[in-house]
């Protein structure tokens, strides 16, 4: 959700506004990148069933989203959208407890991995067929016009490989036409799974696609926060003022494997030392320090703090209940089914 402590505070330039976003940023980072890194341990040991999508690498992108939605906007995240599911408000807890199949949890333990959401509130669970969430968003957009409700935002992303489904052309094309106030990130992360963009498209880059749907598009360096915060903040600001939708288009390099059970070696040694391959998270930390935002100590202490936080919180919720199918009522997770009569 958007930061009150970036409202009414008309006292303080604009430079301090955007350090204090950074610093707030680069916090979410750190927290998605160090969450994960236990999810890991978690699946190695047994304790988590299904697959696990790393965000690593993807992080600056994700959460340059995530800081400008509001509460009441609509966000539908992807498989490594862990740092913009942090911005947005999701919890240590809740992603512990859906990844670790408490019952106690959002998805009351019956989805352990990434399909997890409160669509009440404006977080969308993912559907997992590519382009999907592009139409998911853009319908509930016209929803809230058709019920009067203005100065929604709407956002979704997707992978460059997502861009060849149909339901991505679907879903953009009727927003596009409608003018809703959505915008699309896509990470260009030049593999879809493992297939090369060379065998993707045939266009000279993605974002020529954005003048063929008839909406704005940005070109954005997917490792570097700064550019992230500051296209971001364009795209979304001009979503909201009525602009139509807005495509961010980010290159960057996935510095992990698909999923857990994929090596990468398809990734060239070439991509790996490229500019693209340098690590947002390790990026945004030198920044930081070579501005003098925040001290090595600091920094430290976030990390202490933050892991400290993981360590316990999943301490607590390995000792929770896992649902018991004998007893679980297999409603709608919408259906407020926990105080209904029988």
């Amino acid at each position: 959700m958007e930061d009150p402590t970036l409202q009414n505070t008309e006292d303080w330039t604009e430079d301090s506004k955007a350090q204090h976003l950074y610093v707030k940023a680069y916090r979410i980072m750190l927290t998605a990148r160090l969450l994960e890194e236990k999810l890991s341990v978690l699946k190695r040991s047994g304790k988590i069933v299904g697959g696990l999508f790393l965000g690593r690498g993807q992080e600056a992108l994700s959460v340059a989203l995530g800081v400008y939605l509001r509460r009441g906007d609509i966000y539908a995240p992807l498989i490594r959208d862990q740092a913009g599911r942090l911005a947005f408000g999701e919890g240590i807890l809740d992603v512990l407890r859906t990844y670790l199949g408490s019952s106690l949890g959002s998805m009351r333990g019956r989805d352990g991995n990434v399909h997890r959401g409160r669509p009440k509130e404006g977080y969308y669970a993912m559907i997992s067929h590519l382009g999907v969430m592009v139409s998911a968003v853009s319908g509930a957009l016209m929803a809230r016009r058709l019920r009067g409700e203005h100065g929604v935002l709407g956002a979704t992303c997707i992978g460059d490989g997502g861009t060849s489904t149909g339901s991505f052309h679907e879903g953009l094309n009727v927003a596009a036409v409608e003018k809703l106030p959505l915008v699309v990130v896509v990470a260009n992360n030049q593999y879809a799974y493992s297939t090369p963009n060379s065998r993707q498209f045939a266009c000279n880059h993605l974002i020529d696609r954005a003048l063929g749907y008839g909406v704005a598009g940005y070109r954005v360096c997917g490792n570097d926060l700064g550019d992230c915060l500051k296209v971001l903040h364009q795209a979304t600001s001009a979503a909201r003022a009525g602009h139509g939708p807005q495509l961010v288009l980010a290159d960057l390099l996935r510095l992990a494997g698909h999923a857990d059970h994929d090596d990468a070696r398809y990734v060239t040694d070439a991509q790996k030392a490229s500019p693209l391959g340098r690590d947002c998270l390790l990026l945004a930390r030198e920044k930081l320090l070579r501005e003098n935002n925040s001290t090595e100590e600091e920094l430290n202490e976030w990390y202490e703090e933050i892991n400290r936080e993981i360590e316990s919180t999943t301490t607590r919720v390995l000792r929770e209940p896992a649902p018991d199918p004998q007893e679980e009522r297999w409603s709608s997770l919408a259906t407020n089914y926990l105080h209904a009569e029988e």
